[in-house]
């Protein structure tokens, strides 16, 4: 079938289902969203939120970008998108939770450690995912004895997470919230292969199952 053909047909799918009399979804777009929980995830196709995490229309404020990736609060008059989403969910929505969800097999991730990132030519993903390069730097010091380069990818990964936290706290407003306790900041990574959910915990400094 044709792709875009599939797409269209798709959506109408969705609105015989969804534009109904005393369907939730009908709810929300009277009403608007007020979701308590955004979501930093991968573009990668595999890695869709809403999916993996069984999700309805109007639960999550996903945010999505190569990488799962949040950068330090840069006020600098340049284009932000994942900044600006931030500021939206935090400011706007007044989520309660945020949510970094890195993954396994990020293609992102394993650009950047095997030095391809810049292979398109243009360097938009070069420069992007150069944001997780301390990632990188830590990940390598962990792995220096496996001598894997899946290791040291996995690793890498999960430090991209631990790091994107980091950089949340950059935001004022993120600092405002966490201080007052109306606002909690969660790093997940979703183990592809084995079918997992990980959690970062600070006190253990190790990320553990969570489902």
């Amino acid at each position: 079938m044709d792709p875009i053909k599939q797409l269209i047909d798709g959506f109408a799918a969705f609105t015989r289902r969804s534009y109904r009399a005393g369907n939730p979804y009908m709810r929300l777009v009277k009403q608007g969203q007020s979701p308590r929980i955004a979501l930093v995830a991968c573009s990668d196709s595999r890695v869709d939120p809403s999916l993996t995490l069984d999700c309805d229309p109007g639960d999550l404020f996903v945010i999505r970008n190569v990488g799962a990736l949040v950068p330090p609060c840069e006020p600098d008059g340049a284009y932000h998108g994942t900044s600006a989403a931030l500021e939206f969910a935090v400011c706007g929505l007044k989520v309660e939770h945020i949510v970094v969800m890195g993954h396994a097999l990020c293609g992102g991730m394993q650009a950047l450690v095997q030095g391809q990132a810049d292979a398109s030519g243009n360097g938009f993903i070069h420069r992007w995912v150069s944001l997780a390069e301390p990632a990188l730097e830590r990940a390598r010091e962990l792995t220096a004895d496996a001598g894997d380069e899946a290791a040291l990818a996995s690793c890498c990964e999960q430090e991209a997470v631990k790091l994107s936290l980091d950089n949340l706290v950059t935001f004022p407003w993120v600092r405002e919230r966490l201080a007052d306790g109306s606002l909690e900041l969660h790093g997940w990574y979703f183990d592809l292969p084995a079918g997992q959910l990980l959690g970062y915990e600070q006190e253990s400094e190790a990320f553990v199952r969570l489902a």
